[in-house]
């Protein structure tokens, strides 16, 4: 008959329970399931058989990344060694909640370990009861070194890449397309509000962005002269619609309105038209992160759509991970599953449809070019998730494909080789390479050569130095007066002898 100890992991310490009876304790596993919330009849089963205590903060964030990993920690395997040694040629079983935990302390002690049975259900009571089973340990106490083991251990989890920051893609996007939606909102609304004064305005400059600009220049238009001429045709960047406006506002149909009303509309159009600068900064900044993120998908399909993808898809990762059937339809989810329940015909194309490629293909073969462009697409991930050195050349390669592809359609064009074209980006890219460990090169001996003609100068510095002291000490000190020469002293006596 084996006795059954259980390995219990807080972030206070290790733990080890004895459970009485642990053969009939297994048969009756319904009864010990409704027991589990009782703790006196939890109490007669389980019993607290030894604590190891985690020393520092730091030496508890160690063992829980190693047990996680389903490595053995030093202190865990010192703890069991320890309390299973005193238990001389007893046989023990161990029961754990991690399988594989359990296969590394089996190979490492030499112990019997479980985790099927009734050890799941008896962790779960150790677990719900861990405060009141060990002396001197409160709930509050529990709850504040498992909130602070959870900090430390999130944060080393949370690790920040420079190359894969696709999440600052995917917060991008989202802001950009909801920043489309403000503007277009918002510009409708301040083409009503100034209609009511200035209603030929909304037909010379239709652009929404330049409407707000010229509202906020003009304000009044009976204040609208010629003199102002230079100034409108800076901002509508044409003299005759310049020259329109100013005609239009001196024959305009509109009321009269207050200053009150024209300050309110001006406020609103400078917000208008800081919205629209700030969509602009932030298109450029999201080409940025894609180049650097992604540069084969963003030559490919461009900045805004390859975003919306790895947005979609929740990471570069994920996308990679895709099959290129999934990246088709990467999107249209509902109409999918609608298709599905009806059993109509699926769709065939999702976010990847406002490519330009699909417009530019025929009705007949917009299915064809989407799922070839999704075949690439899923390529184009994969090549920008796991290279080391990112590069486009594989993204103008693929998009040259779909081009060769689009005009096989229309005119029956063969295409060359999928092969063929991968070497030849392969070539490029190893050239790629090549030129840049040279000037790379160039840069090192250019600065070794820098750092070494630093040195020599500094030791000309110091020579010549050296040879002025020895000058100076030869010619005379520093007050000019001539050093006295040392009188040899003849023993005339000596010589003589």
């Amino acid at each position: 008959m084996s006795n059954l100890y259980v390995l219990y992991e807080h972030a206070a310490g290790y733990a080890l329970f004895s459970v009485k009876e642990f053969e009939e304790v297994s048969m009756f596993l319904p009864q010990v399931e409704s027991s589990v919330t009782d703790i006196a009849k939890f109490n007669s089963i389980v019993k607290l058989a030894g604590f190891s205590p985690f020393k520092t903060a730091v030496a508890a964030l160690e063992n829980v990344n190693a047990i996680s990993e389903g490595i053995v920690p030093q202190d865990l395997i010192n703890f069991l060694d320890d309390f299973f040694a005193k238990l001389k040629k007893k046989k023990c079983t161990l029961g754990l909640g991690d399988s594989k935990l359990g296969a590394a302390i089996s190979e490492a002690i030499g112990v019997q370990c479980s985790h099927f049975g009734v050890v799941p259900e008896i962790l779960r009571g150790v677990r719900y009861h861990f405060a009141k089973l060990v002396k001197g340990f409160t709930d509050q106490s529990a709850g504040i070194a498992q909130l602070a083991l959870g900090h430390s251990y999130s944060r080393a989890k949370v690790k920040f890449n420079v190359h894969r920051s696709d999440n600052m893609i995917i917060q991008s996007i989202a802001l950009l397309d909801q920043l489309d939606k403000d503007v277009n909102t918002f510009s409708m609304r301040i083409r009503e509000w100034y209609s009511y004064h200035f209603p030929e305005l909304a037909k010379i400059v239709p652009d929404n962005y330049m409407f707000a600009k010229t509202a906020k220049f003009i304000k009044d238009r009976k204040t609208l002269t010629q003199d102002k001429l230079e100034e409108l045709e800076q901002i509508v960047m044409d003299s005759a619609k310049a020259q329109a406006i100013i005609d239009a506002g001196k024959m305009s149909m509109g009321m009269d309105i207050s200053i009150v009303d024209l300050i309110n509309i001006e406020l609103f159009a400078t917000r208008v038209v800081n919205l629209s600068e700030y969509r602009k900064k932030l298109a450029t900044y999201l080409h940025n992160k894609m180049n650097l993120v992604a540069p084969n998908l963003q030559s490919l399909i461009g900045d805004q759509v390859g975003a919306r993808l790895i947005s979609h898809a929740g990471s570069l990762t994920n996308l990679a991970k895709y099959p290129a059937s999934t990246v088709q339809i990467l999107g249209a989810e509902k109409a999918l599953f609608r298709a599905l329940k009806t059993r109509s015909n699926t769709p065939k194309y999702g976010l990847i449809y406002h490519s330009s490629f699909i417009g530019r293909a025929g009705l007949k073969n917009k299915g064809r070019i989407s799922r070839f462009l999704a075949n690439k697409c899923s390529i184009a991930s994969r090549i920008d998730c796991f290279l080391e050195q990112p590069t486009s050349v594989f993204g103008e390669t693929l998009k040259q494909q779909v081009e060769d592809r689009l005009k096989f359609y229309e005119s029956g064009d063969v295409p060359r080789k999928n092969i063929e074209v991968m070497k030849e980006a392969m070539e490029a890219v190893d050239q790629e390479v090549a030129e840049v460990a040279k000037s790379e090169k160039k840069k090192k001996k250019k600065k070794r050569n820098a750092d070494d003609s630093v040195v020599q100068a500094e030791t000309n510095g110091k020579s010549n130095g050296k040879v002025e002291i020895e000058a100076e000490a030869k010619n005379g000190d520093a007050d000019g007066e001539p050093k006295k020469k040392k009188k040899k002293k003849k023993n005339k006596g000596a010589i003589e002898a």
